[in-house]
């Protein structure tokens, strides 16, 4: 494409922009708002799902042994777990005297003193690739040898998990609606562009300008449109996530972890450029080509 042409469809692009200002504002100040929505829910989903997946390796099966086992036998009962089940990403074996150890740290020294260790039971502390298979991962651990019982906190594992499935619909939901709005914004700018220049365009027409040389000024005014939300989006979204971030670390940072802004940085202008991008071009391309079929 001649650099010439390059440079006249930037300048109709421009030009486009400054025609309608207000309608032009208006469509960067809505189309920034819904990208800045999206951007938040979506990094309280990312934060959400980051806690909920520390919470699911903190999940673990306990998997008593049989009192006859010796210790010899009960350590081999660990690789056979490790060796037969893949569901398992960590097993840890408790021997007894470790048991009477944080039972004391819970109950105190002299509540235990004098008692001796062959009453606790000897376990393994089984932690989970992924606890959505937790029913059938306890099904194995039951039927191995060696094995007296396995207890599990199934009901707040299947908790996690419809939190989880929760948080992504009402992501998908909401992200899609937003983009939809976005993209209605960004066609009804275009088509007030398209009918202040009617005339003109029905000149170029008949004069025998082809659609594309007609098209492109108004794919790059939405194009432009688009990436200066995106920009504006990512930077007014850098700036409160940060600023969020310090106040919750500040007074719950114990409680409530979040994931560093840096660690989003990229991604995050990835997903609001492209965003932009998409709903501005797109936006343009429907508009002109309704109306260059009319």
């Amino acid at each position: 494409m001649n650099r010439h042409v390059v440079k006249y469809y930037f300048a109709e692009g421009l030009r486009g922009i400054f025609l309608h200002g207000f309608g032009s504002f208006a469509a960067i100040g809505v189309i920034a708002a819904c990208l800045l929505i999206m951007g938040s829910f979506s990094l309280v989903a990312v934060n959400v799902r980051a806690a909920i997946s520390a919470l699911e390796q903190n999940n673990e099966i306990l998997v008593f042994l049989d009192d006859e086992l010796t210790d010899a036998q009960a350590k081999s009962v660990g690789t056979r777990i490790n060796a037969t089940i893949d569901n398992v990403r960590n097993v840890i074996y408790v021997s007894r005297e470790e048991v009477q150890q944080q039972m004391a740290e819970l109950l105190g020294e002299d509540m235990l003193e004098g008692i001796d260790p062959s009453i606790f039971d000897r376990r393994y502390r089984v932690q989970l690739d992924n606890i959505a298979l937790a029913p059938e991962t306890i099904y194995l651990l039951s039927a191995l040898p060696g094995v007296d019982e396995v207890k599990a906190a199934v009901g707040e594992m299947a908790a996690l998990l419809s939190v989880r499935q929760v948080i992504e619909i009402v992501s998908a939901a909401l992200i899609l609606l937003l983009l939809v709005i976005s993209l209605f914004i960004m066609s009804n700018t275009i088509k007030l562009t398209t009918f202040d220049r009617k005339e003109e365009i029905g000149i170029m027409r008949v004069v025998g300008a082809t659609k594309g040389f007609i098209r492109w000024p108004f794919v790059v005014e939405g194009f432009l449109l688009g990436m200066i939300a995106g920009a504006i989006a990512f930077f007014v979204q850098w700036f409160a996530y940060e600023h969020f971030a310090g106040y919750v670390l500040e007074r719950f940072g114990s409680v409530i972890p979040l994931i560093p802004f840096a660690g989003l940085r990229l991604p995050l202008f990835i997903v609001f450029v492209l965003t932009g991008f998409l709903v501005g071009i797109g936006g343009s391309v429907m508009t002109i080509r309704k109306f260059l079929k009319a």
